[in-house]
């Protein structure tokens, strides 16, 4: 969310329009964009709720592109629930170093994983954005499936050795929520862990160069 306060110091409220977008993909080692599912979907929405003409157009414009389209009447929170599902998968599957089937096969993997989601979820309730029972039901499920294959972009970007959004993803997070008194301590550690492959990645970097 940090991009969208960028832009309202830059533009207005008035200016901006919400969106989601879920699809799985990967570079593969030729450069190449490597679709992992199926799933590809494309949500948007005006930040006040309200059907316009513009996000109509905007619609009008996304409708019959090859991915399933949808205008949001509550956009923001539909952003912050990809938010906290981003970082809850992300903060589990790096902290712990493995997917989600790795993970909820030893012993208390699946408490620790169900932890990292419960603190983002906090967060986005002490943002004002609770999450609903149904959508912590449904999550709750996925981050705790055996055998589950499921990782996030921050972990295969991790193994692949490439840059990590450790800053956007949970590091302004972490500062929503310590401003508003929301201990986050998984968070918190995976994000040191994070950061500092960060400046080793960049330090190696800049000796070979």
């Amino acid at each position: 969310m940090l991009h969208m306060d960028m832009l309202r110091r830059r533009f207005d409220e008035k200016s901006l329009l919400g969106g989601v977008c879920f699809v799985a993909t990967e570079i593969d080692a030729q450069g190449r964009i490597i679709q992992l599912a199926e799933i590809q979907s494309l949500t948007y929405g005006e930040l006040n709720g309200k059907k316009t003409s513009r996000i109509e157009a905007v619609h009008h414009s996304f409708r019959g592109a090859g991915f399933d389209t949808a205008i949001s009447e509550d956009i923001s929170r539909y952003m912050w629930q990809k938010w906290v599902w981003l970082a809850s998968v992300g903060a589990a599957t790096c902290l712990l170093d493995g997917n989600i089937g790795e993970i909820v096969a030893v012993p208390g993997g699946a408490d620790l994983t169900l932890s990292v989601f419960r603190e983002c979820a906090a967060i986005a309730g002490a943002c004002g954005y609770p999450m609903s029972e149904a959508f912590l039901i449904e999550k709750s499920a996925q981050l705790t499936t055996p055998g589950s294959s499921l990782t996030s972009s921050m972990y295969r970007d991790l193994i692949e050795q490439a840059p990590v959004e450790v800053d956007s993803i949970l590091g302004d997070l972490i500062e929503r929520g310590r401003k508003r008194g929301v201990s986050a301590q998984l968070l918190q550690a995976t994000f040191v862990r994070l950061t500092i492959y960060q400046r080793d990645r960049a330090a190696a970097k800049a000796a070979g160069s």
